[in-house]
């Protein structure tokens, strides 16, 4: 299970991947996991570069799979990793939303090794803490967008289901990986108000808007989307499936309509063994959810969920300029917000007198025009294309 690796978490989103899973380690004093060691030997230190341990010695929440035996993240803490992908989020504004489950490790799984702190109230008090220090407040799609004051959570997803995509671009989403880091989670913020990240909660659970069925099975799980939830499961898992190459399990958890599927291997990071791997056939990062939306349906089409959520530039002003000449500018007629190299030209003559150059460009217009050649037009339609905030 420890023989895989994945690309940063820029090039996985440039990639088109849009659900990342970041296992959490508590680390409330620092410095806990600041000496990996051979397990059951703690004598025996493991090399740290001198800056990840630097990282390691200070407070707060780090990133890691398994402490001691890999635990080489290509960020080392979550509010690395949050930054990177804030920065990636600005950069891509229409980005169809991002999900990101956290797992919160609170077991030690190796005999002899570093041993982990649970989390409590207070430590997910500090998770949400920071992940608003890292991720603007317009960028993060909470449970309180989700429902009115008084209303459950549960109630408010029967009835409307999640927002629809053209409102939730740009979007980043959290999502708590453990089922039983729900009730702590919810201590002091009922309907978890205030609170940050969605819990994997029961499906009849009063805060049911997130629910994880890793192994399904498909019929559940296609239930459960068509109530409104949101449903996450696994195409593969421990490293089976990328040494077999078998797609049965990724198949069915395609056709299942689960809006999130986890994988060790994205189209863009296959197998080494089998070259097995996980995408949407139409090799975007979106679809149109199979059973929300059936085939024949004109309601939604999968090129145009890459259209409304793409950075290309679309248009989102006209400019009109209107050809009388080249004269000087009149007064007032600067453009406060444009910029130039050097300073506004300065003309002879009064304010929308004709310049020496705009004198010239009439006479030869002339010339063309008793020549035969057609007129240049007096007036014409520049448009400029740019990217539009969301």
């Amino acid at each position: 299970m420890l023989d895989y690796r994945h690309a940063s978490l820029t090039q996985q989103l440039d990639a088109g991947v849009r659900q990342i899973e970041l296992d959490l380690y508590a680390d409330d004093k620092g410095g806990r996991f600041a000496r990996p060691h051979r397990p059951g030997r703690p004598d025996i230190i493991w090399p740290l570069a001198p800056s990840a341990r630097a990282v390691m010695e200070r407070p707060g929440i780090k990133v890691m799979h398994i402490p001691d035996l890999d635990q080489h993240a290509t960020c080392l803490t979550l509010s690395t990793c949050l930054k990177e992908v804030t920065s990636w989020s600005q950069a891509h504004p229409r980005h169809i939303p991002i999900f990101i489950i956290l797992e919160t490790e609170q077991r030690d799984e190796v005999p002899g090794g570093t041993s982990v702190q649970p989390f409590t109230r207070q430590t997910f008090d500090a998770l949400d803490a920071t992940i608003r220090a890292e991720i603007p407040a317009d960028r993060l799609l909470t449970p309180d967008d989700l429902h009115a004051p008084g209303e459950t959570l549960s109630a408010a997803i029967a009835a409307r289901g999640w927002p629809a995509l053209s409102k939730t671009l740009g979007k980043i989403v959290f999502l708590l990986d453990q089922r039983h880091d729900g009730p702590t989670y919810l201590q002091g913020h009922p309907g978890l108000k205030g609170r940050i990240a969605f819990p994997n909660a029961d499906p009849n659970a009063t805060e049911a808007a997130f629910t994880e069925l890793n192994d399904g099975p498909e019929q559940q799980v296609t239930a459960l989307v068509k109530q409104h939830l949101l449903v996450r499961i696994r195409a593969d898992a421990d490293t089976k499936e990328g040494r077999s190459g078998a797609i049965g399990r990724r198949d069915k958890a395609l056709r299942s309509g689960a809006q999130l599927i986890s994988t060790d291997y994205p189209d863009s990071e296959p197998a080494r063994w089998s070259g097995y791997r996980v995408g949407f056939p139409n090799g975007r990062a979106a679809r149109c959810n199979p059973v929300t939306v059936p085939e024949a349906s004109a309601a939604c089409r999968d090129e145009a969920l890459s259209a409304g959520a793409s950075d290309a530039p679309v248009l989102t002003r006209l400019v009109l300029v209107m050809r009388h000449g080249i004269r000087s500018a009149l007064s007032g007629q600067q453009p406060d917000l444009a910029t130039l190299p050097a300073t506004w030209p300065h003309w002879a003559g009064r304010p929308g007198d004709l310049t020496p150059h705009g004198a010239e460009a009439f006479h030869l217009r002339e010339n063309r025009s008793a020549n035969g050649s057609s007129r240049t037009p007096c007036s014409r339609l520049v448009y400029a294309l740019l990217p539009a905030a969301f």
